[in-house]
């Protein structure tokens, strides 16, 4: 048992501190910026709540985050509250945000100053991912820092693994979206043209899922995109956060992402359409608005 605190109970955030409270069975404190969010969970959970980040990351062997963008989580890593001024010697910060690589490097140089170690672990799975303990974790940081912390991962992961140094756990969640973008894209405009053909998209999906065309977006979503339900993933706010820090990413490495723009630009269309909260697959609405 490790003592742990976990910073952000968002939908990801807060089962992943579940899982390592009672899969894990480590002694977790929490903090989240709305109080009673922290204290809802404390109450599911039986964990401790910090007032700040400095106070849940005192005395503690890992501290985990899990917050919005680069701006809040160098609010609470090196803000005027932030963890890293009472992260011990030796004790590993697992940051879960989806970021920037430039922002993970940034962090790790600073903790590796302060005499503690620092791995940059976006996850991909989403809430149901969270909720069912089985993410994807990308670690980027030392190796033995990644190898004394997988272990704790492992209560919310189905699969770990380390990419490199610090960003490169940031540069490897960026394919995953990359990845999805075009998938997800792809999958919309067949059912679109399904319906235009006059088929019976059920009966496509069960014979193409089985095939090539197969995809855990195919799998997953193709009911919900053919009924027109849009709430059972990943928000498109979140999802053009994520492309606009692959587009960055991709400017400054000199990668050619013409897909990936064109469906963030999608995304926007979806946006103004009044679907900032609606899941990625939204982007069959916008074929068929």
């Amino acid at each position: 048992m490790a003592k742990v605190a976990f910073i952000g109970l968002g939908v990801m955030g807060y089962p992943m501190a579940g899982h390592l409270k009672r899969k894990g069975g480590h002694e977790v404190t929490v903090y989240n910026r709305t109080r009673a969010k922290a204290e809802k969970w404390a109450a599911e959970f039986g964990g401790d709540v910090a007032d700040t980040p400095q106070q849940a990351a005192a005395g503690k062997d890992f501290v985990f985050a899990c917050v919005g963008n680069d701006h809040d989580l160098r609010e609470v890593t090196i803000g005027p509250q932030g963890a890293f001024k009472e992260m011990a010697k030796g004790a590993i910060f697992i940051d879960n945000t989806t970021a920037s690589a430039e922002v993970a490097r940034e962090l790790g140089d600073e903790a590796r100053a302060r005499g503690f170690g620092f791995l940059d672990a976006p996850v991909s799975g989403g809430q149901a991912g969270a909720e069912n303990g089985v993410l994807t974790v990308m670690v980027g940081g030392d190796a033995a820092d990644f190898a004394k912390a997988q272990p704790v991962i492992d209560a919310f992961a189905r699969m770990v693994g380390h990419m490199g140094p610090n960003g490169a756990g940031q540069l490897t969640k960026m394919i995953n979206q990359i990845c999805i973008a075009g998938l997800v894209q792809g999958l919309a405009e067949g059912i679109h043209f399904g319906r235009k053909a006059g088929l019976d998209i059920e009966k496509v999906i069960e014979v193409i899922s089985k095939g090539a065309a197969g995809s855990w977006q195919m799998e997953n979503r193709h009911k919900t995109m053919n009924a027109g339900k849009y709430d059972f993933g990943f928000a498109v706010d979140w999802m053009r956060k994520d492309l606009g820090i692959c587009l960055e990413e991709a400017d400054r490495n000199g990668a050619r992402l013409p897909v990936t723009a064109l469906v963030d630009q999608f995304y926007k269309d979806v946006q103004a359409m009044g679907g900032k909260r609606w899941d990625t697959s939204s982007l069959l609405a916008r074929l068929e608005k």
